[in-house]
């Protein structure tokens, strides 16, 4: 696990450091502690470091970045570090992110214990009150006045790392100002999540590998037996519903040569009983120039009957027209069907 602790100084990242390292069995890195180590190695990066710390100098973020990729090298480094008072820029977060990615480490977490200032300036007013009281002394560096200058130092400096880490989802803030036990028991809580969480995704690319690695395998032998007449009922629907698209388009010609020859027969019918009306009319007419020199109702009345009776007539041999090219029709039109 490789973490790193932000805060204002006073925020108790120390002690919650101490707390991690004792839990998780990883080292607490602090750059002051790193420094000293490589000048008294006398190790190269060490050697640069030394001659700039004698003169009084900054050791540039190059510089410290260096004794960071020579210290998790080591051993005890191997099972996870904390960062301590490192980063404390943009920059050198940066320059952080490109030294873990050419070692191929990934950054688990950045823990921000965030708290009030007032409350902190309080604390430490009341923690030299109390000590001045015992009649110890209190450090230089524990005073109202020097805490104030810290903290305007982190807000200009480290704060805006808490915009860098979040922007790369990698921030986990915690209410510093809870009681240690408390901070402490949250810090753990969200290291569990973070670390399940990553256990799964290792899991899903694991499984992702192996399955390309293993490339497509075959199916059992009862899964292919069973899936045998599953195809079998498929390619019958499948072939069912091919000759039904067949039978359609016939099934269609049917329908309309059958109202195409019911048309014609009824054109037919009304044509061949008009022919006949039309003669019969003329046979009557003379008929009635025939008979002038007789009775005139009993022609009439002769001519009525022969009418109706050659009306009749002409309706029948009409009917039996219609039948006979219904039928025709109707079997011709079956005929193209079948062709079709």
């Amino acid at each position: 696990m490789r973490l790193i602790l932000l805060g204002p100084p006073g925020a108790g990242k120390g002690t919650q450091a101490q707390r991690l390292v004792q839990r998780h069995g990883i080292v607490q890195l602090s750059t002051g502690d790193m420094l000293r180590a490589a000048v008294a190695a006398q190790t190269p990066t060490g050697l640069i470091a030394k001659d700039i710390m004698a003169n009084g100098g900054l050791v540039p973020d190059e510089v410290v970045v260096n004794i960071i990729a020579d210290r998790i090298e080591q051993d005890d480094a191997k099972n996870g570090f904390i960062l301590d008072g490192f980063p404390r820029t943009v920059p050198q977060a940066e320059a952080l992110d490109v030294l873990l990615k050419k070692k191929k480490l990934k950054l688990d977490a950045v823990i921000e214990l965030r708290v009030n200032e007032s409350a902190l300036l309080a604390r430490v007013e009341k923690r030299v009150t109390e000590m001045l009281e015992r009649g110890e002394s209190v450090r230089a560096d524990d005073t109202p006045e020097v805490l104030s200058k810290r903290l305007s130092n982190y807000r200009e400096q480290t704060e805006p790392l808490v915009h860098h880490y979040s922007d790369k989802r990698k921030l986990i803030t915690i209410d510093g100002m809870m009681p240690i036990e408390e901070v402490t028991a949250e810090i753990e809580r969200v290291l569990a999540a973070v670390t399940k969480a990553d256990e799964t995704a290792q899991a899903a690319k694991r499984k992702v590998a192996t399955k390309r690695t293993a490339g497509p395998s075959k199916a059992p032998a009862k899964v292919r037996k069973d899936a045998k007449p599953a195809r079998k009922a498929a390619k019958g629907a499948g072939a069912k519903k091919v000759q039904a698209s067949k039978k359609a388009p016939k099934a269609k010609a049917a329908a309309k040569a059958k109202r195409v020859v019911k048309k014609a027969a009824k054109t037919a019918a009304k044509k061949a009983v008009k022919t006949t009306v039309k003669k019969a009319a003329k046979k009557v007419s003379r008929s009635s120039s025939a008979t002038r020199g007789g009775s005139r109702k009993k022609a009439a009345k002769a001519a009525g009957n022969r009418t109706g009776r050659t009306t009749k007539a002409a309706v029948g041999r009409g009917r039996k027209a219609t039948k006979k090219v219904t039928k025709g029709r109707f079997k011709a039109a079956q005929r193209l069907t079948k062709r079709r």
